[in-house]
């Protein structure tokens, strides 16, 4: 192997190693599921609808929703659309990048259920 190469491959490595310690820095907002539910909408009570619907949303340094997307549908449009319009409005607890508030995107899981 040529020395171009194994500095190469040096580089590599020592980058794929100090990727996920970058990253640990990390953490994503949270809300408290408790306070912020989605009014199950009348169309879909009538209807029997239920599932889980996936979400990801973009919480700004103060906790406001900036953007969000349906990562995996519940199979109901007007749950999911539901289920985005009132968790963009809901307060989060920012995440934080180096232990300060920061913009980040955060995963959250809402389930539709008939009791």
């Amino acid at each position: 192997m040529s020395t171009n190469k194994r500095w190469l491959s040096v580089v590599a490595a020592v980058l794929v190693m100090g990727a996920p310690a970058a990253f640990a820095a990390e953490v994503p907002a949270s809300f408290d599921s408790k306070n912020c539910k989605a009014e199950y909408p009348k169309a879909s009570l009538m209807n029997e609808e239920q599932g889980t619907v996936s979400m990801m949303f973009l919480v700004k340094a103060d906790g406001t929703v900036a953007d969000s997307k349906v990562e995996k549908s519940s199979g109901f449009k007007g749950l999911d659309k539901a289920a985005i319009k009132a968790l963009s409005a809901c307060k989060f607890k920012p995440g934080t990048k180096d232990g300060a508030a920061a913009e980040t995107w955060t995963k959250v899981d809402y389930a539709w259920k008939l009791d």
